[in-house]
C-alpha cells in the first residue's frame, strides 16, 4: 500500500503553448507499481488551461477545487468543484479556470497512456 501527500510530489510546470499556468502531478502511477491506471492531479491557475487534444483513451475526471469551462463537442461548458467528467476516447477537449482561485482536478488515464 502507498500512500502520498499529494503536495509533496514535486509539479510539471506547463507554462508555455499549447498550455497556460498549469502544475500536473502524478500521484499514483507506474512507478508506484499501478499496473492499470495512472492518477493525476492538475492545478490550472488563474486564466490557465490545459491544452486542446485528443487522444485514443478514456479519461475519467474530478473537480475537486475552483470552476472553469471544459471544451467540448465545439463548445464551452460551466465545470465546478464537486462534478465528476467522462471523456470518451477520440473526443476533443480542453479544461480553463474562470475564477481568481486555482482549478485543481483528479484524472484517471489507463496505465498505457502517457502519466503526464
Amino acid at each position: 500500500m502507498i500512500i502520498k501527500n499529494y503536495s509533496k510530489v514535486i509539479p510539471t510546470i506547463f507554462d508555455d503553448e499549447p498550455a497556460k499556468g498549469l502544475k500536473g502531478r502524478i500521484l499514483i502511477g507506474n512507478a508506484d507499481g499501478a499496473k492499470n491506471f495512472c492518477m493525476r492531479i492538475f492545478e490550472i491557475n488563474k486564466n490557465g488551461y490545459t491544452p486542446r487534444h485528443s487522444h485514443d483513451w478514456e479519461h475519467e475526471v474530478f473537480i475537486h477545487s475552483g470552476s472553469g469551462y471544459l471544451y467540448e463537442n465545439g463548445e464551452w461548458v460551466p465545470v465546478k468543484s464537486g462534478q465528476a467528467v467522462f471523456i470518451p476516447g477520440n473526443e476533443e477537449h480542453q479544461f480553463k479556470n474562470s475564477s481568481d482561485e486555482p482549478f485543481i482536478m483528479i484524472c484517471l488515464v489507463p496505465s498505457n497512456a502517457p502519466e503526464l
